[in-house]
């Protein structure tokens, strides 16, 4: 494929997703599968969007493998780190929750882009069903703190505080982390 027939494909597929609610579930399946037919059968962006498709739609049993295939495949860029997520969310979504931790947590210390945040929030998930809810806050509260236009030290420490060990009056009092430390 071409550049110039990428970018109009590209064009296509983002449509396609921006109009999910205008069709059945079936129907966007099989927009979604005639859209990825366009591409050589061995593409992992194919793979990727077709796993997408049915991840979006509740199969998320039949998400993991074309996932799986287009990570095989060489998928690169976003769509690489969004696959890495979507699987774990799925993999978690049908029990296979400890192997959703793992995917995630070394997508997290893999590499930095704009979703890292999101591969924390999947990950926090995962160890909330796991057991482990304090490690959960920890990171949710942790990746929280970046966005907030005040009190980022504050809350960033109080993450860290609540995984070093149980909450406990003494402690709390004499973190460095009050409301007034607004930076």
């Amino acid at each position: 494929m071409d550049e110039n027939a990428n970018a109009e494909w590209e064009q296509r597929i983002s449509a396609l997703w921006a109009s999910i609610n205008n069709y059945s579930e079936e129907q966007f399946v099989g927009l979604m599968e005639q859209l990825a037919a366009e591409l050589p059968a061995d593409s992992a962006v194919a793979m990727f969007e077709r796993a997408s498709s049915l991840d979006t739609t509740g199969h998320s049993d039949l998400a993991v493998p074309l996932y799986r295939q287009a990570l095989h495949l060489g998928l690169q860029g976003e769509r690489r780190h969004r696959a890495v997520i979507q699987m774990a969310s799925s993999l978690r979504n049908i029990g296979r929750v400890s192997e959703s931790v793992e995917l995630l947590t070394t997508e997290r210390n893999a590499g930095s882009d704009q979703l890292n945040d999101a591969v924390t929030a999947f990950l926090a998930l995962a160890l909330v069903d796991i057991g482990r809810q304090r490690e959960a806050v920890t990171l949710a509260l942790t990746a929280l703190s970046r966005h907030l236009p005040r009190y980022q030290r504050s809350l960033a420490n109080y993450a860290r505080m609540i995984s070093d060990s149980p909450v406990n009056e003494k402690s709390r009092r004499s973190c460095r982390c009050g409301p007034f430390i607004m930076n």
